[in-house]
C-alpha cells in the first residue's frame, strides 16, 4: 500500500478509472452481441444498432479506453456480417 499522500490519491484515481473503463468495455461488448444477434435474426433494427455501436466505439477511442485499430476492426467485422446477410436477405 502507498504511504505518501500523492501515491494514495493516484491509487484512488486509478481504481476509479479502472472501474469506469471496465463498465464502458462491458457495455460495448453487450451492445455488439445484441447487434450481432439482430443481424443474424435479420431484424430491421440491426442497421440502427450498428450505428449505435459505431458511435460507442468512436467514443471509447476518444477517451482512450480502446485502441483506434481495435475499434476499426470491430466496426469492419460487424459491417461485413451485416452486408453478407443483407445480400442473402434480398
Amino acid at each position: 500500500m502507498p504511504i505518501k499522500k500523492a501515491a494514495i490519491k493516484a491509487l484512488r484515481q486509478s481504481k476509479k478509472r479502472e472501474k469506469r473503463n471496465q463498465n464502458v468495455k462491458k457495455n460495448l461488448k453487450d451492445l455488439i452481441k445484441k447487434t450481432q444477434k439482430n443481424i443474424f435474426d435479420k431484424k430491421e433494427e440491426a442497421k440502427e444498432m450498428i450505428h449505435m455501436v459505431q458511435k460507442a466505439l468512436d467514443k471509447a477511442v476518444q477517451k482512450k479506453i480502446i485502441k483506434k485499430n481495435t475499434a476499426s476492426r470491430k466496426k469492419s467485422r460487424l459491417m461485413k456480417k451485416f452486408n453478407i446477410l443483407s445480400k442473402n436477405k434480398k
